[in-house]
């Protein structure tokens, strides 16, 4: 969870550049600063504050140390049973997760907010203590208020607006646009503190207003932070080992290239969840229910779909994995009916990160093991390629290509897909003209529902050293989610992991990628053009690529599948079905009874390549 723009202190005033240039902008520097507490800002050196927050039907307090010279910054909060930080030590950014794992935040967009946050903490806006560019945008209205917005650009970082009352010369909101999301921050109840005007009330919202952070100041000291608060947390107490030995292996179901792993939680199970490299911890409603355990808030879940999704969050005190454990870890509680129904597959929640970040991880996508390794004695003695990546949050990012075009890819063993291809960079580099894609439709289902893409083969993808030819790609077409992140060109899915044994050393921020029996297969998608999810009987037809052997067919959104070459749906397993779509050859008939309006119907579909 991040909370460190809704708690910079640096926002709470004016939070406007100085720059050169006439009038208006440099009226209402001016007068800003002036409102702000004039001289007195130019005095402040550090501040302490300390607030109480709500979010999500949970309640708890934060604090944040600045150094309003450098603009060195750590912020903490605890949350129901959720407790972390973040900060910037003057050369890093971190952040420090639920259960104290630390992590440096090296990603483009990283950098970025950690620019701007030290900008904005430093008042350079007036002092000039960082650098940074400002300009007059406008004259608007904020709740039938007269404003002047401004447009801040911090030196290396990104841009972002300032509203600025054209009465009282105090902010009103900033605007601030990330990755996938717009955030918008509120401030009012302004109120004397240390000669400085200062709003003891926040609001910081992401896009649904159900799920704003609110903030109250309780408590500000100036000139009293000692300059060693700013260093990096040192690591967490070792929470995490083996019950015998110094490793253990597992084995895995491999279903629509997803990963499904026996895991027990508090002794009890075991239980089948998915493992996702990115993915956080999670167990459905039903689980939290069965192991005793009550959630806590209502926050918000998104995903490559365009909704977002209630979780609470709990805590479990042991997770096992054969022998390994990992004591007192936070699990979102989320419910996951739909994704059983897209799935085919029944699971009862999700691990990845937490264990990927301890442990060093093999995955054996040739033999259908998961192997957990200590990190403390792990040497890397194979044939692979070594692939060195940064964390973007929780998802292992490395430098790439596609087709000659450098970007920053997502490794996600999470994802069915080979390869997708977020809409700003598609944009960006014009891939639909140079693609010519011929077909689209839904392509993927997550958190937030379906995932809409155009899809057609790239020639080569390069991830550092290693090279996959010919993978399908799939130009997204989401216009929310994550699959609109500005600062990432693609997500690499099972679809291409998969052609190798993957060794994942998060200690060192390392992927080794060792080519497997399955690297000269052709990548394939499917030769239906149907999605198909379960419903009870049989499958219900969610969508019909136009031009495809299933249009062809005569079958059409709403149909119900019961019968597939004279054998009932409910005996075949989703999963298989789909193989059988993706993998058979072209020119197999396959013979689909279907129910449309309560009548019968049957029809033939003949497979065919479209990409």
């Amino acid at each position: 969870m991040k909370i460190q723009a809704a708690l910079a202190t640096g926002l709470v005033a004016a939070l406007i550049a100085h720059a050169a240039g006439a009038n208006p902008l440099e009226d209402v520097l001016r007068k800003s600063k002036a409102a702000a507490g004039g001289s007195a800002v130019d005095a402040v050196h550090s501040v302490d504050s300390r607030w109480k927050v709500s979010t999500g039907g949970l309640t708890g307090v934060a604090s944040s140390l600045e150094d309003s010279m450098t603009g060195r910054f750590v912020d903490r909060y605890e949350l129901g049973p959720v407790k972390g930080a973040n900060g910037f030590d003057g050369d890093k950014a971190w952040e420090q997760d639920a259960s104290g794992q630390l992590r440096v935040e090296d990603t483009d967009e990283g950098r970025q907010v950690a620019a701007n946050e030290a900008y904005r903490r430093t008042y350079s806006y007036w002092t000039e203590r960082r650098p940074g560019q400002v300009e007059y945008l406008r004259e608007d209205t904020d709740e039938g208020r007269k404003v002047h917005v401004l447009r801040v650009t911090p030196t290396g970082g990104r841009p972002f607006e300032m509203w600025i009352d054209a009465n009282t010369y105090l902010t009103t909101r900033t605007i601030e646009k990330g990755g996938t999301r717009i955030t918008t921050t509120y401030f009012s109840d302004y109120r004397d503190e240390g000669g400085m005007k200062v709003a003891h009330a926040v609001r910081v919202n992401t896009g649904d207003e159900k799920y704003d952070t609110h903030l109250e100041l309780v408590g500000e000291t100036f000139n009293a932070v000692a300059a060693t608060a700013f260093a990096m947390p040192a690591p967490p107490p070792r929470d995490f080992g083996f019950a015998s030995g110094a490793s253990t292996s597992v084995p895995f179901v491999l279903a629509n290239n997803h990963i499904y792993v026996d895991v027990r939680l508090n002794g009890r199970g075991p239980y089948r969840l998915l493992c996702d490299t990115g993915g956080a911890n999670i167990v459905t409603p039903e689980l939290a229910s069965e192991l005793g355990l009550k959630p806590e808030g209502q926050l918000e879940g998104a995903g490559v779909g365009e909704k977002s999704e209630d979780i609470g969050l709990v805590k479990v005190a042991k997770t096992e994995l054969g022998s390994a454990f990992l004591n007192d870890q936070v699990f979102f509680v989320f419910p996951m009916q739909s994704f059983a129904e897209v799935e085919g597959v029944p699971a009862v929640g999700l691990v990845g990160y937490e264990v990927f970040r301890r442990f060093v991880v093999r995955i054996d996508y040739e033999g259908n093991r998961l192997t957990l390794l200590e990190p403390g004695n792990f040497k890397y003695t194979g044939a692979g390629t070594a692939v060195p990546f940064k964390f973007n949050e929780h998802i292992p990012q490395v430098d790439g290509e596609i087709d000659g075009i450098a970007g920053k890819f997502d490794i996600d063993t999470g994802s069915r897909a080979s390869l997708d291809l977020m809409g700003p960079f598609v944009e960006k580099n014009a891939l639909k003209a140079k693609y010519q894609p011929r077909i689209e439709g839904v392509t993927g289902w997550g958190v937030g529902g379906a995932a809409r893409s155009a899809v057609t083969r790239a020639t080569v993808l390069k991830l550092g050293g290693v090279s996959i030819d010919k993978p399908v790609t799939e130009l997204t077409l989401q216009t929310k989610g994550a699959f609109t992140d500005q600062y990432v060109a693609g997500n690499v899915g099972a679809g291409v992991l998969k052609r190798f044994n993957l060794v994942f050393d998060y200690g060192n921020q390392v992927i080794y990628f060792e080519p497997n029996a399955n690297n000269a297969k052709p990548d394939v998608f499917d030769r239906s053009g149907l999605w198909i999810n379960a419903k009870e009987g049989g499958y219900e037809i969610l969508d019909v690529i136009a031009g495809s052997p299933a249009a062809a067919a005569g079958l059409k959104v709403g149909d119900r599948i019961r019968r597939v070459d004279g054998k009932a749906a409910s005996a075949l397993p989703l999963p298989e079905l789909r193989t059988r779509f993706k993998t058979d050859a072209p020119g197999t008939k396959i013979r689909i009874e279907y129910e449309r309006g309560g009548e019968p119907h049957d029809t033939t579909l003949v497979l065919k390549e479209m990409v």
